[in-house]
């Protein structure tokens, strides 16, 4: 019972977990050596033009899909109590108030290290997991490059050799420091953006602590609030354009790589799925001795990968946390 109530808090409590569930952005699999998401990469046929209606049509094709690979990232986490602590606890009850603490306090570091990871990449012990933020890594997915000049290599496949044209480089926009003037203006150019290459709308806007006050600023006059379900979920949400935008402490400053402040993610999970095994759902196993100690313990598991299959519907903005 503690577990799956720590499970959903973890993502209630985590802007990409929340906006990730509640637009479709977890997906469960079964199993397999790695998770391939098929993108497309050319055109499948040329149209000819037919004047007098006996031109020769052209009749070339390429293959339209390229799978992107992506290998799981497997994580244990021990949650143990010893003899002494069992004894000096007795009775069912106060064991198992010892218990749900400890798993309540291993789910809480899981949640830290999983959101930082997911959002700011840079977490050592958490390495394996991909990363939205492509500054601080090469196999970041959204990077801090105009669209059509972006090098990073995700799931496998180098993001400069296809173009904005097959939605395979992110969309991008800089505030420039200056948020009053140009902030509301280069949110409202990315969602365009967006919008324009075949998913839809933006799902989700994550900001950092400082963009989600200047735009709370911005539009003060005109504030959007969201519904009283998000807010009782206890993340802080306003409305952008229909989509919902929260705030998280943990989205990267990219410090030492100059104006690479991340201000805002626009994201649509048609596009990006964190993808769990299904026997490893932050799963824990059943307590068991350890043969020459005076313990038991439980092992918490979780086997997932963060995917992309069209990075055209995402979106950053850097250099927005100025006023």
């Amino acid at each position: 019972m503690i577990r799956q109530q720590e499970v959903d808090q973890l993502f209630k409590s985590n802007a990409f977990l929340l906006a990730a569930k509640e637009n479709g952005g977890i997906s469960y699999e079964d199993g397999g050596t790695y998770i391939s998401q098929p993108i497309q990469v050319e055109d499948h046929s040329s149209s000819t033009q037919m004047t007098t209606g006996y031109e020769a049509l052209d009749l070339g094709v390429n293959s339209i899909y390229k799978d992107a690979k992506y290998e799981y990232a497997y994580y244990q986490q021990p949650i143990l109590i010893s003899g002494k602590e069992e004894r000096l606890n007795s009775g069912e009850r106060a064991i198992i108030k010892i218990l749900d603490g400890k798993v309540k306090n291993v789910m809480r570091h899981l949640k830290t290290d999983i959101n930082k990871q997911i959002l700011a990449g840079g977490q050592a012990r958490f390495s394996d997991l991909n990363s939205l933020n492509g500054v601080a890594s090469t196999t970041g997915f959204l990077e801090n490059v105009a669209t059509g000049s972006q090098t990073n290599t995700v799931g496998g496949i180098d993001k400069a050799l296809y173009q904005d044209t097959y939605g395979w480089q992110n969309q991008r926009a800089t505030i420039g420091g200056a948020f009053s003037t140009d902030g509301l203006a280069a949110l409202d150019q990315v969602y365009a953006d967006v919008a324009g290459v075949g998913l839809g709308m933006a799902q989700a806007v994550i900001a950092s602590k400082a963009g989600f006050r200047n735009y709370k600023r911005a539009i003060q006059a005109n504030e959007r609030y969201i519904s009283q379900k998000s807010l009782d979920a206890g993340v802080m949400s306003l409305a952008f354009a229909g989509s919902k935008m929260i705030l998280d402490i943990d989205m990267p400053t990219n410090n030492g790589v100059g104006t690479d402040e991340f201000t805002f993610y626009l994201l649509n999970f048609e596009g990006i799925k964190l993808c769990i095994h299904k026997d490893a759902d932050f799963s824990m196993t059943d307590f068991e001795s350890f043969p020459g100690y005076d313990i038991r313990g439980a092992r918490l598991e979780l086997m997932a990968q963060l995917t992309a299959s069209h990075l055209g519907s995402q979106a950053v903005i850097v250099d927005g946390d100025t006023w």
